[in-house]
């Protein structure tokens, strides 16, 4: 049934976040001691080989890549979202940042046991991937900046070196499967999957 657009009203509110239903990246790397750290992080898009993140200053995730300059970029499915939740109230930062301290964060070495994920190594980078997620993708960063009007976060440009893909959502070699692939989604704090397709753009290769 067509929606009667004369009934839709809208109003101005002011949430507290801005998460509108993004997909969840894992993201690898490397510590001092060159153990490979796990951050979940809800923020970045894509274009051609640039992939582009958003990640807090103060988290262990950002310390890492300015001093390496190199990550991966662990895709997970929906079936993985409770292992993502288990990382959700760790950081790999030590001390604690206050802020995070406060709203119930710890300390944790070691992400990959905490979360029951399998690390692999990498071709090209030095953190490992995540073997349970379909999608991984080695990168090098290329570009760091913290915009003018806020201090707590950082804008990340990065290029993808490899891209590590699960057999089964390939399709004709180079092209991942829509109808197989469905990343998780962080939609305003909750996790989703995607529904059933709609349809295709006119560009679709597939």
């Amino acid at each position: 049934m067509k929606e009667n657009t004369a009934e839709i009203t809208s109003r101005i509110i002011h949430p507290n976040i801005l998460y509108y239903g993004t997909p969840v990246l894992l993201l690898s790397t490397l510590n001092e001691d060159h153990s490979t750290n796990i951050t979940p992080i809800s923020s970045s898009w894509a274009l051609g080989d640039c992939i582009v993140l958003g990640l807090g200053v103060e988290s262990k995730a950002f310390e890492n890549i300015s001093q390496l300059g190199e990550c991966v970029l662990n895709i997970p499915h929906p079936p993985l979202w409770q292992h993502v939740e288990k990382l959700a109230h760790y950081t790999g930062k030590n001390p604690v940042p206050e802020y995070k301290r406060k709203i119930g964060f710890q300390l944790e070495k070691d992400k990959f046991r905490a979360s029951g994920l399998t690390p692999v190594p990498s071709q090209s980078v030095k953190p490992e991937r995540i073997k349970e997620c379909p999608i991984q993708i080695e990168a090098r960063i290329q570009h760091i900046r913290i915009p003018e009007h806020t201090s707590f976060f950082s804008i990340v440009e990065t290029q993808a070196v490899h891209v590590h893909v699960h057999e089964n959502i390939i399709l004709r070699d180079n092209y991942i499967n829509p109808e197989r692939w469905s990343p998780l989604i962080y939609n305003f704090r909750h996790y989703f999957a995607l529904g059933k397709q709609l349809g295709k753009t006119f560009r679709a290769e597939t």
